[in-house]
């Protein structure tokens, strides 16, 4: 007898018995990495929705972090914004402004059911993207810290100890003339010269880059890195410039390649340079931490935080925020953390993945690429927890602006810092008044 009829009635009947197949929800997730970066961000959504069934990561590239958040703005407006918003961190207070557009991380997982532990994350980092009130507002993705990249070839020629970068800012210039005189034609650049050399060189040494203890206050904060300390250390960079010991590349991470590349030998960048260095250099390259000046009390203190964080737009519904939710909890996971870390250069947002990180033997493997989270897992201070400030990115612009003059000899330091100060605090009296 053949029972081929009946066993496909039965399989019919089976099927129609278990109903529809439930539809994934499906979470829109807007980004500006790009290159190896979007591979990242396009495995982390991979691994996510491989996980579970009940939930599908959308990612969209949008353009540069400049781009993306107007975008997203223009978009919440119209009722098409993405669940989920990549912005970098000058933006953040801004995000913090947009009232009822954005929805509080630490809300999001709460709702769901998921804990949020502060005392597991590093300090600097859940530091900064958190409220007043303890909540923690966006969920910090791709988070860096300023590191000194040094060339350990350019070193042994000029007779350094490749084993002992230099620490202290007159350990940078001395360092620094040996490699000018064995042919180094750039002995030292920088990247982001203002994160760089004005805010983080201010959270470094436990010194105010604003008042209202950087922004963090309140938005009546005021710039004030035209002290004496930031001063000084304007001078030295400029007479360093003088006598070719230090060459500006431009801005943003312009001088970046410059490093990749032999060409200067050592750099203030970010952490997150780590791979492409790694993939371009064909030398022998060391990680160490950010110079300071020993002779100020209390430093070294923490760098400044840079990169981005993910942030939940507002107007979506419960199914949709519960899986934002479950996509956040599975980016906590210590091994995915660690992994993104030891991929990119990112530092782990976690304390679990560094941990994690280090009994793998990856620092051992790949040393000072635990640089960049020694620096952050400090203890912060009012002063050094960061800088939080409206308009930061215009902010930016004119410090750019106005070092590039004392590069140019046509500047003094001071009076460049104090035409910083004034310009960008016109754009900060603006932002508060449209915050009231």
């Amino acid at each position: 007898m053949n029972n081929k009829p009946l066993a496909l009635v039965s399989s019919l009947l089976a099927l129609a018995l278990s109903g529809p197949a439930q539809a994934q929800v499906e979470i829109q997730w807007w980004h500006s990495m790009t290159g190896g970066l979007n591979d990242w961000v396009l495995d982390l959504a991979n691994g996510f929705n491989a996980s579970q069934k009940d939930y599908k990561i959308v990612p969209t590239y949008k353009g540069t972090y400049d781009e993306t958040m107007p975008a997203a703005i223009a978009a919440y407006r119209a009722g098409t914004a993405p669940h989920i918003l990549q912005v970098y961190e000058v933006g953040t207070a801004t995000m913090m402004s947009a009232k009822g557009a954005i929805v509080p991380v630490g809300k999001v997982l709460a709702d769901a059911g998921h804990k949020f532990d502060p005392k597991a994350y590093i300090p600097a980092v859940v530091g900064y993207y958190t409220a007043p009130n303890g909540q923690m507002l966006s969920f910090p993705l791709n988070s860096s810290t300023t590191v000194f990249n040094y060339n350990k070839d350019a070193f042994r020629k000029a007779g350094l100890d490749p084993a002992k970068p230099p620490t202290t800012w007159p350990e940078v210039a001395l360092a620094a003339a040996k490699l000018k005189a064995s042919g180094v034609s750039c002995p030292f650049t920088t990247s982001w010269q203002g994160w760089t050399q004005l805010e983080s060189f201010s959270t470094w040494h436990n010194t105010l880059f604003a008042t209202q203890n950087n922004g963090f206050g309140g938005t009546s904060a005021r710039l004030v890195f035209n002290s004496p300390l930031h001063v000084r250390h304007i001078e030295n960079l400029a007479n360093m410039a003088k006598q070719g010991l230090f060459v500006y590349r431009g801005r943003g991470n312009a001088a970046d390649a410059s490093f990749y590349s032999g060409e200067c030998a050592m750099a203030t960048a970010s952490s997150s340079t780590y791979a492409s260095i790694k993939k371009n250099a064909k030398f022998d390259f060391g990680i160490a931490t950010l110079p300071y000046y020993p002779d100020v009390p209390g430093t070294p203190q923490n760098t400044v935080i840079g990169g981005a964080s993910l942030w939940v737009m507002a107007g979506k519904k419960p199914a949709e925020y519960k899986g934002v939710a479950a996509f956040f909890n599975y980016l906590t996971d210590a091994e995915i953390q660690a992994k993104s870390h030891q991929r990119t250069g990112y530092l782990p947002i976690t304390l679990a993945s560094f941990a994690l990180t280090e009994k793998s033997g990856f620092y051992k493997q790949n040393p000072g690429t635990d640089t960049a989270v020694n620096q952050m897992v400090r203890k912060t201070t009012d002063r050094s927890r960061g800088v939080r400030l409206g308009n930061m990115l215009q902010i930016r612009s004119i410090m750019d602006e106005e070092l590039e003059q004392v590069w140019a000899g046509k500047k003094a330091p001071k009076d460049a810092l104090d035409s910083a100060v004034n310009r960008g605090n016109e754009l900060l009296e603006r932002f508060e008044k449209a915050n009231k």
